[in-house]
């Protein structure tokens, strides 16, 4: 088991907490529109800080850990780039301007932290007190798949997500952005305004996602500060990777077909890890480096054969899949 002291703890939230700030810093109080040179450099820069925190972080626990770590913080950047795809669709329909993009992107990674600590909270304390949780963690996951796999080509209804129906249900929105602010004062009247509406889609988007997400990287690793670790530094280079992928991402048209059979296999190896606990010894495991090994060949034969099939008929356009149908593509097809 990985003990992981107080000054250890610190330590991390202190490093992460600052990439915050950093990144708060540049979407929020510097609003602009992200080229594709500065894009690349933040991404470069928050991989390279993932793994090389990997590196120290498995010198010092053992590459038994480290391992569980790269996989885990693999597991979690491919989820991001699907969620990556829904924050495109999000951003499209509400016609959000580009210089303002950056701000709603920062203020959702950190809804999407703040949902992920918790659940990760929930989630490792729940498979300490329950081994079963294995069994219930790995049926969630074989379910989202399945449900990916059938609407592998929709896209998630925005309209239909539950935070956006009530915000313009309950909340006065203005009709235009107003200086990228999300609340603000009409006539006296206090108004949010249609960036308010993009935040709680984003919000809920990020619920959904974590739902997933964690059950899967409990799938490679136990350890509740692997667990954490590797979704904050998966999270942390997503403004920059929006801007980086999403001209790219039309073109990834076999990505949740591979997102779903990633998601069964993590599923079947949680079930075979609660039968190995508890029904015997003799049901065979998924070792960590197997599993590692198993989701990076997926995510690259994904990518080259959706990159050879979107050559070949550039008219093709990827979606993100989507949990179940969505009502405006079952209307226009009746």
């Amino acid at each position: 088991m990985l003990e992981v002291s107080a000054l250890g703890w610190t330590v991390t939230i202190g490093v992460i907490v600052a990439l915050l700030a950093l990144d708060l810093t540049l979407g929020v109080l510097r609003p602009h529109v992200v080229g594709f040179r500065e894009a690349a450099a933040w991404s470069v820069f928050y991989i390279a800080v993932a793994i090389a925190f990997g590196v120290v972080f498995g010198s010092i626990a053992g590459w038994d850990f480290g391992t569980e770590y790269f996989a885990g913080y693999i597991v979690e950047k491919s989820l991001s780039v699907d969620n990556l795809f829904v924050f495109v669709i999000i951003m499209s329909t509400f016609a959000v301007p580009e210089r303002y993009q950056q701000e709603v992107l920062t203020f959702g990674i950190i809804i999407a932290l703040i949902l992920r600590v918790i659940f990760i909270a929930v989630g490792a304390a729940l498979l300490s007190a329950f081994s079963f949780m294995f069994l219930i963690f790995g049926l969630i996951l074989l379910y989202t798949a399945v449900q990916l796999f059938r609407h592998r080509d929709e896209d998630p209804s925005v309209d239909d997500n539950a935070l956006v129906k009530a915000g313009r249900r309950f909340l006065p929105v203005t009709e235009d952005y107003i200086e990228g602010k999300m609340i603000t004062k009409i006539d006296g009247k206090r108004m949010v305004t249609p960036l308010f509406l993009v935040l709680l889609a984003i919000g809920g988007t990020d619920l959904l996602f974590a739902l997933d997400s964690i059950p899967a990287v409990f799938g490679v690793t136990e350890e509740a500060y692997i667990v954490f670790v590797a979704n904050a530094f998966a999270l942390l280079g997503l403004r920059a990777l929006f801007f980086l992928v999403k001209g790219l991402l039309d073109r990834l048209v076999y990505l949740s077909t591979g997102l779903s059979i990633i998601l069964a296999f993590i599923g079947i190896k949680l079930v075979l890890h609660w039968a190995h606990k508890d029904i015997s010894d003799s049901v065979p495991e998924v070792s960590t480096p197997v599993s590692l090994a198993v989701i990076l060949g997926i995510l690259v034969i994904t990518t080259v054969l959706s990159l050879m099939k979107s050559s070949k008929d550039p008219s093709l356009k990827a979606h993100p899949g989507s949990l179940r149908a969505n009502p405006d593509k079952q209307h226009s097809e009746k």
